[in-house]
């Protein structure tokens, strides 16, 4: 019986299953390296070193594209090799994750002050690490006070790192990003492409992201997260709205896009996810990961992490309902949560660029909304 269902699979079924399976490999990822790498990482690298945790993300995701390309003609067990890769990233991680040493924070947090301090040496290349020990010893022993951290994630001082625990992710997910790039095939077939057309064009997106987040490592931490953030979403809204009314003009019963406009289509989505490859795709991650202080930070990324998987859920579980339902108006409805979320950067985020991480909370105080929040 499950042989029978196996075996009646499409490519695009497997395509997203192949995807899922990377997606589930990627909760364990997602809670911890994000921090690891804002902990390890120099103030002023802070930003462009933590994105390469979104170049192995949209790599991984454009290597499943081109394995689900290059596996779909082998019958009838090409769908078994294309799962069974998925393995090779997990004992690479397993193997690296051996080799990493502890964050300078994470051995104080444990009392090993004078192993901290020789490894925090290390990585900055230099002995005069004087003034960034001691604010790690500081907010170790603040931390240390702190018994019930999700408990007190929930106190007043600490409500801007909990509205941006969860808005940040919430609206990294309703720009629509993981519903274009998991049913991408789908997308492409409903728009007049073949089957292999569809497939090449998934992988087109895919490679697309994967090389556009370099030019957020390039640029984050000279021009800072707000302006990629802004800049990201207004080019993301232009483009669903130019590929809505696109599709809402020239595409619908009984009739086909012309090769013109399909090709114009793929444009659009190309700049879209280029577009987030360099804005809320990185900094969806990498702001969360460095607002919080030591004394919530593992209860804040907690809270990251599991938003960004809840709206993934959701939006995966409805987009296709909700294609059937909207049609090219699907773009439109994405295009609008991409506007609320650039609205909001713009009025509530405070820009982050070479504060450290243990100086954060004074970051909020000066901004002109959360200063009278936390009065």
């Amino acid at each position: 019986m499950v042989k029978d269902f196996v075996s009646e699979l499409t490519d695009n079924d497997r395509c997203c299953t192949l995807r899922l399976t990377i997606s589930i490999f990627l909760v364990f990822l997602s809670k911890a390296v994000p921090l690891y790498l804002s902990e390890m990482a120099p103030t002023h690298l802070r930003g462009g070193l933590n994105m390469m945790f979104q170049v192995a993300t949209t790599f991984g995701i454009f290597t499943a594209n081109m394995v689900n390309y290059g596996t779909q003609n082998i019958k009838p067990w090409g769908w078994r090799l294309s799962l069974g890769l998925a393995a090779v990233p997990a004992v690479l991680m397993t193997v690296g994750g051996v080799c990493l040493p502890d964050t300078p924070n994470s051995l104080v947090e444990r009392g090993l002050k004078e192993k901290a301090r020789k490894l925090l040496e290390k990585i900055r290349g230099t002995a005069d690490v004087d003034a960034e020990f001691q604010d790690m010893v500081d907010a170790s022993e603040l931390a240390s006070s702190i018994k019930h951290p999700f408990r007190n994630i929930l106190e007043k001082k600490y409500r801007p790192e909990l509205v941006m625990a969860i808005f940040m992710p919430t609206f990294q997910i309703l720009t629509g990003i993981n519903s274009i790039l998991f049913y991408a095939p789908v997308l492409f077939q409903t728009m007049g492409f073949g089957r292999a057309a569809s497939l090449y064009s998934s992988a087109l997106t895919g490679g697309v992201l994967a090389s556009s987040t370099f030019i957020s490592i390039a640029t984050v931490d000279k021009l800072g997260r707000r302006p990629l953030l802004i800049s990201g979403g207004i080019q993301m809204i232009t483009c669903q709205v130019i590929v809505g009314t696109i599709l809402g003009v020239q595409f619908g019963d009984n009739k086909e896009l012309s090769k013109g406009f399909s090709i114009l289509v793929v444009v659009f989505i190309c700049l879209f996810v280029l577009a987030f490859g360099w804005s809320w795709g990185p900094l969806g991650w990498t702001v969360p990961s460095e607002i919080f202080p030591l004394e919530i930070r593992s209860a804040g990324q907690s809270i990251t992490v599991a938003v960004n998987l809840l709206f993934t859920f959701i939006i995966a579980q409805a987009f296709l309902s909700l294609l059937c339902s909207f049609k090219f108006g699907i773009f439109l409805f994405f295009a609008g949560w991409i506007t609320i979320m650039t609205l909001f950067v713009s009025v509530f985020l405070p820009e982050t660029k070479g504060i450290p991480i243990e100086e954060m909370s004074f970051m909020w105080r000066r901004h002109w909304f959360w200063k009278r929040v936390l009065a």
